[in-house]
């Protein structure tokens, strides 16, 4: 019964944070070109040097 004392409290603030993040990414742009990468992989960049 200790251990639920501690634990859930931990949990929810390990959620809590995630969530933060989760808004803090969407507020920050992290999210707004989701097309952008799945075009990219498409690209063939022969013309680079290595």
């Amino acid at each position: 019964m200790n251990g639920l004392m501690f634990l859930i409290p931990v949990a929810l603030g390990m959620g809590a944070f995630g969530l933060a993040m989760f808004f803090w990414a969407m507020k920050d742009g992290q999210f707004e070109d989701l097309d952008g990468a799945a075009h990219r992989i498409l690209i063939d960049d022969e013309d680079e040097p290595k």
